[in-house]
């Protein structure tokens, strides 16, 4: 269990990254799913909860996500499910229980990068960007990549526009973490490939991705595309799955994605 020495509940941003970065160890609170698992010592908590940022909304070309809004939100919101094939909720519906789900918060699942994020692979294969406080908007894979800086992630733009996207993930029971997930997504017959679980961070097979946008499709070569996703991303093994396990895996599941998003194209 963590603790706490001090709790504050901040009326503005910049109050908030003040308090957050005059300590190593103050800690923005998000829905602490996964913080009350951990011995942490926290010397002030920031608690964002007075800044209205739980809400998904529309404006202009963009679909906006508050970083305090749940799962559970996501996942039962008309945009979500209006765009994309439906591929956000898909991607957070199966994740441990609607409970679990009403707490978790979408900013602190994006911040953390957990390699076991099922979100963040879907967000990945969408045009999706986040926006920090201090660093301010950027791509959602920029972000990820880059390292680790205290700031406070405000929230996430995604792209509106008629991207045919799918959800993959194989789990070995209905409510554990994910062996390994992803998302398959086309626009204009150009192609994201984007693996999870592996059990790092998820990253977009460029490679893959590539093949997959350049010529006509055909069944050999959305195999070929679907080996060399699993070729150029690295593995690694947990109690979950071996490294080789997961690049077998790989193969077949960007395989069923990709298909998948060719049925929703012909419909």
């Amino acid at each position: 269990m963590f603790t706490v020495k001090d709790y504050v509940q901040p009326k503005g941003l910049e109050e908030a990254y003040e308090i957050l970065t005059n300590k190593r160890n103050n800690t923005i609170l998000g829905g602490c799913a996964f913080l009350k698992m951990s011995s942490k010592k926290i010397s002030t908590a920031v608690d964002l909860s007075n800044l209205n940022l739980n809400y998904i909304r529309e404006e202009n070309d963009f679909i906006i996500i508050g970083a305090a809004a749940s799962l559970r939100e996501l996942e039962t919101h008309p945009l979500c499910n209006n765009y994309f094939n439906g591929v956000l909720p898909k991607s957070v519906g199966s994740i441990i229980g609607v409970q679990f789900r009403n707490c978790v918060q979408i900013g602190a699942s994006v911040y953390s990068k957990y390699g076991f994020s099922d979100l963040i692979p879907a967000l990945l294969a969408l045009d999706s960007e986040v926006e920090l406080f201090k660093n301010g908007r950027m791509p959602l894979a920029d972000f990820l990549n880059k390292p680790f800086e205290k700031d406070i992630l405000v929230r996430i733009w995604i792209k509106k526009n008629d991207r045919q996207a799918a959800y993959f993930s194989l789990r070995k029971s209905a409510s554990d973490y994910a062996v390994l997930n992803g998302a398959v997504s086309m626009l204009d017959n150009q192609w994201t490939v984007a693996v999870g679980a592996r059990p790092g961070k998820a990253a977009i097979a460029v490679k893959a991705s590539a093949a997959l946008s350049s010529g006509k499709l055909s069944v050999e070569k959305i195999e070929k595309a679907a080996e060399q996703a699993a070729e150029e991303l690295s593995f690694g093994t947990n109690a979950r799955g071996s490294a080789a396990y997961r690049w077998a895996l790989c193969k077949v599941l960007v395989k069923r994605g990709i298909m998948e998003v060719l049925e929703c194209k012909s419909k």
